[in-house]
């Protein structure tokens, strides 16, 4: 397991003290959202060119919202939900 370190101003530190969020879980959760944030946006961002060179129009944002929102209930429905 690694150790490490950071300086913080002091103010910040408090403030994630007190919201908890200095725990080794806290930052473990954090740090890993941000890893699969990271690899979401490069995985998107390594098919951009290719969908530009395809000549794939864009979406406007209705059909995106509405893609999502199809996402969502389909992820919703296989956890089991109603």
């Amino acid at each position: 397991m690694a150790r490490i370190q950071i300086d913080l101003p002091d103010a910040t530190a408090q403030a994630a003290r007190d919201a908890g969020l200095l725990t080794p879980e806290s930052l473990l959760r954090l740090l890993s959202d941000a890893l699969r944030r990271r690899q979401a946006a490069d995985a998107l961002l390594s098919v951009a060119g290719r969908v530009a060179a395809a000549g794939i129009p864009p979406m406007t944002m209705e059909k995106i919202n509405a893609e999502v929102k199809a996402a969502r209930a389909e992820r919703h429905k296989r956890a089991g939900g109603h």
